[in-house]
């Protein structure tokens, strides 16, 4: 079995991500989105909400799990027999780091790959981060991100501004 882990914060998951993993199906027979703690990021949402808004988001694809993983990437990889990691590349941008980051992971562990995709065209410059400044403004963030996103960051944000005011 040919599985891939999908790694990253998911601080909140897109369309984008949604598009790697579904086209990700069709070179892996099973993909987990490993979701990253990373207090460091200072998350908008908890892990749980954002495993909850995972699990939501990823219903309907059998082959595909969400666990929480900590420490470094390859050994996780490692520990759940995986043979790649999928990255998302959206601009050229993205390419420096990545490529580090791949390089690194290829030095602690040359059996696993990383295998970059490009997400399509219609969700080439959507980012988490994008979403979250789009949505704190109150702007629609409708077909960028599944349903239950959408609704959790319009509370998220109404919650806010009530603290505010």
């Amino acid at each position: 079995m040919r599985l891939a882990i999908y790694p990253g914060t998911f601080d909140p998951i897109t369309n984008g991500h949604l598009d790697l993993i579904e086209r990700g199906l069709r070179i892996f027979d099973e993909i987990i989105v490993a979701v990253a703690p990373s207090p460091k990021k200072q998350p908008l949402f908890s892990l749980d909400e954002r495993l909850e808004l995972i699990k939501e988001s990823i219903k309907t694809f059998k082959k595909v799990k969400v666990e929480v993983f900590e420490g470094l990437l390859v050994d996780y990889v490692k520990s759940k027999k995986g043979i790649a990691i999928i990255r998302g590349l959206r601009a050229v941008s993205d390419y420096e780091y990545e490529l580090q980051i791949a390089l690194m992971n290829r030095k602690l562990n040359m059996n696993i790959e990383t295998v970059f995709m490009m997400p399509s065209e219609e969700y080439s410059f959507i980012s988490s981060t994008i979403v979250k400044e789009v949505a704190s403004f109150g702007a629609s963030v409708k077909g960028l991100v599944p349903e239950a996103v959408e609704f959790a960051l319009k509370e998220k944000f109404n919650s806010s501004e009530e603290i505010v005011e």
